[in-house]
């Protein structure tokens, strides 16, 4: 059995395919005579892209990334999927009027009128290969591309058995690619590894395909039919580390090359053991599999030791939607361990401990993602977070502590939000110039399959229907397109435009003044000296040294309300402290220094521990400050900062 697996565009070219990876080494192991290779069609793209068109990395990662909520890269391949060069150009000109620059524009239309030749291209060569099976794999905006090679390979070499799989193949929408598209012979939904292999074996020996679950096969009357999926998800052991033969030799040979720093691609878990007990409203990650199982700690750190050995790669990107705590204790320290200088992004909690950091850290998983939605404690419930608005704000403080780059993002638009629980929060955000911003603007959320907002209308969406782009790219009914779509329109819930622009232009200010901002704090017993280079707080250094002003700083590093404070410090002073409400003035002066956050009745405070010299200049001008005599004093230093 010969296997040729596909990576169509617009997958992204700096990660060789996690899931052909897998399958690659499912085939050979676990298909009898069996043998798979992969061809990098992503790569072939952007050297035959770049012959014909002025095209660079910006433009691949807006066609893969940042337009897929708008589509555009689906609809560039959608000339190929119908054969025809002016597909619906109208249609998508209409749709894209204010979203898109004239430049960007014209780019879209080039690359929808030469991906035909594209295709037809790819096609000839998956043919030459002489595949007994082509298998696509189709995740986020490669669903038109693979479909669309599908079908010239189909028109080439109809006896070839063609295959798709991947995350836009799952449930409901892998039967509607199935019963859509009939160049499509087989759809594979769910885990892969284990259906794959079971395909092939039934094609060779004349298996029941029936058996196979999650399949979508036809009758031999050509009808449709989808075997039921999976009720189980496969166990840890039964999770296949990749195959990447190819992939770095390709990227060596290509455009791409210049562009790009390659990364592995691994995985510890599947599932999130948060959303089995909670799923965020508005996530649809995890599909059909929400339930959480990961690798064995002598498993996973085995595997990536040896794709770094490898490929002799130590920038690392961990899948797993949350990182399996016990691996703090196990695998991370053994990584600390190996001498191995990894480079690693890793999605965690919002509420892990600074200890818990500083090991991710020592680990080499200086990237992390930790789920940051939001700074506002209502607005997190409704999500069903899990955490508080102090909580995530702590998170970005002792990341930036421990020296860990924290990505998030800022969503609004959730059902029963109130202008209220935005207003405090923005003000407050020219004090948190110093932590890592938002990756963007804040974004109003989409609705995914499988989210709750998905299935449970009754949260506040109904009424949904698939998003503009899918009826600009596919000659579908309504119907249809429902069953093919990921993300869908809704009415639009929660806060207006006016608040949604107040707090974009904080966070573009955020974004804008991050690198120069700075507040740091350094704790040496008897005083706390912050030193501060914020362009909305004019003072530059400062010192606690009332001993009620230390420990409520020091209490400050966890969330906490007024009334504890008081109780806590009061304890820890000796009995100095204010009562409630004078804590509440206290803590009042600090939010307007810009040394305390606040939300939802808690406060905490927002100076990482000083990494820097900002201490010792401070005392290097106090010194010289003392030593100069009346009528000698040197001119004002400059702001203290780094």
């Amino acid at each position: 059995m010969r296997v040729l697996l596909v990576n169509m565009p617009w997958s992204p070219i700096d990660l060789p395919s996690l899931a052909l990876g897998i399958l690659k080494r499912s085939v050979t192991e676990c298909v009898p005579d069996g043998s798979a290779e992969v061809l990098h069609a992503n790569l072939e793209y952007i050297d035959w892209i770049t012959e014909h068109t002025e095209f660079t990395a910006k433009d691949y990662e807006f066609y893969s990334l940042s337009s897929y909520f708008m589509g555009c890269g689906d609809w560039v391949f959608s000339s190929a999927l119908y054969d025809d060069p002016e597909w619906r150009v109208q249609e998508f000109t209409d749709a894209m009027e204010g979203k898109l620059r004239k430049g960007r524009l014209a780019m879209s239309y080039e690359l929808h009128r030469t991906a035909p030749e594209f295709v037809e291209m790819i096609a000839r060569r998956i043919v030459e290969y002489a595949p007994d099976v082509v298998g696509f794999t189709s995740t986020f905006q490669q669903n038109t591309a693979a479909l669309a090679a599908a079908k010239h390979v189909k028109r080439l070499a109809p006896h070839i058995v063609t295959v798709m799989g991947g995350a836009n193949c799952d449930g409901e929408q892998g039967e509607a690619v199935h019963r859509n598209f009939p160049f499509v012979d087989y759809v594979v939904r769910g885990e892969g590894e284990a259906a794959f292999p079971q395909l092939l074996t039934a094609l060779t020996e004349g298996g029941d395909l029936g058996a196979v679950a999650g399949l979508c096969h036809r009758a031999p009357d050509g009808t449709s039919t989808a075997n039921l999926m999976a009720t189980r998800p496969l166990p840890p052991a039964a999770i296949l580390g990749p195959d990447y033969s190819g992939y770095f030799e390709r990227l060596a040979a290509s455009v791409a090359h210049n562009w790009i720093e390659p990364k592995l691609v691994v995985e510890g878990a599947r599932g999130c053991w948060w959303g089995e007990k909670h799923h965020c409203t508005f996530c649809g990650l995890n599909g059909s599999f929400m339930q959480y199982r990961s690798k064995s700690p002598e498993t996973f750190f085995e595997e990536i030791m040896e794709l770094a050995r490898q490929h002799r790669v130590l920038d690392m990107y961990l899948v797993d939607n949350i990182l399996d705590m016990g691996y703090l204790s196990t695998v991370l320290p053994r990584i600390i361990e190996s001498g191995y200088d990894l480079r690693m992004h890793i999605e965690i909690k919002a509420n892990m401990r600074r200890s818990q950091l500083r090991t991710l850290a020592e680990a080499g998983l200086i990237y992390v993602q930790p789920g940051i939605e939001s700074l506002n404690d209502r607005v997190l419930d409704l999500m069903d977070k899990g955490v508080s608005g102090c909580q995530n704000v702590r998170m970005l403080r002792d990341g930036a502590e421990t020296g860990l780059s924290v990505s998030w993002n800022y969503l609004h638009g959730f059902p029963g939000e109130t202008v209220e629980d935005y207003e405090p929060v923005i003000a407050q955000l020219p004090a948190l110039e110093h932590l890592d911003p938002p990756v963007d603007l804040s974004a109003r959320i989409a609705i995914e399959r499988f989210s709750p907002y998905f299935n449970r209308p009754e949260l506040g969406f109904d009424g949904l229907r698939p998003e503009e782009h899918y009826r600009f790219t596919y000659d579908l009914p309504e119907s249809e397109l429902y069953d093919l779509a990921y993300v869908f329109e809704a009415p639009q819930r929660g806060i207006g435009e006016p608040t949604v622009t107040s707090l974009n232009d904080a966070i573009d200010a955020w974004k804008k003044h991050h690198s120069a901002a700075r507040l740091t704090h350094t704790d040496l017993g008897d005083r706390i000296v912050l030193v501060s280079r914020r362009r909305m707080f004019a003072w530059r250094a400062l010192e606690l040294t009332r001993p009620f002003e230390l420990a409520v700083f020091r209490l400050l590093d966890q969330p906490h309300t007024p009334a504890a404070l008081a109780r806590k410090a009061a304890a820890r002073a000796g009995g100095e402290a204010p009562d409630e409400s004078g804590m509440r003035a206290l803590l009042d002066s600090w939010v307007a220094l810009g040394l305390v956050f606040t939300d939802g009745g808690q406060y905490v405070h927002i100076a990482p521990a000083a990494v820097n010299e900002d201490l010792l200049r401070l005392d290097f001008m106090r010194h010289a400050d003392d030593a100069t005599a009346p009528g000698e004093r040197p001119a004002a230093p400059e702001p203290v900062g780094v």
